[in-house]
């Protein structure tokens, strides 16, 4: 099965374009080498695979021709301890430490605006 669909199918990317795009853009390694979308996987390939914030390490165990509920998508490969821990320990750091402004969006309102001035000026 090619890579762009198996990541599709096994829901690690919402569109198979987006899974592409990924696998291009060099976010998917196949043994550590960048590879491209039309890469065949099959059982036991090791795949390193970057999302938004994410990273996980995953062992291929199976494959399938469609795209099905996300409980029988985990049952397609299999995450390495390391791979979990890891992003266990980001999700805690980022819980412990948030970017600043990071629920801000957009324009500040009429009252951030004035704070914003009273913080600048004094």
């Amino acid at each position: 099965m090619r890579l762009d669909k198996w990541l599709w199918v096994a829901r690690f990317f919402k569109t198979r374009s987006l899974a592409q795009a990924a696998v291009e853009g060099g976010k998917v390694r196949i043994g550590g080498d960048v590879v491209k979308p039309a890469r065949e996987v099959g059982p036991g390939m090791m795949l390193e695979i970057r999302t938004a914030e994410q990273r996980f390490v995953v062992a291929v165990k199976a494959s399938c021709d469609q795209r099905r509920p996300a409980s029988e998508a985990r049952l397609l490969y299999e995450e390495t301890a390391e791979s979990v821990a890891e992003r266990e320990r980001q999700a805690e750091l980022r819980r412990l430490a948030p970017t600043p402004l990071a629920d801000q969006r957009g324009r500040p309102t009429k009252r951030d605006r004035r704070a914003l001035a009273r913080f600048r000026e004094g």
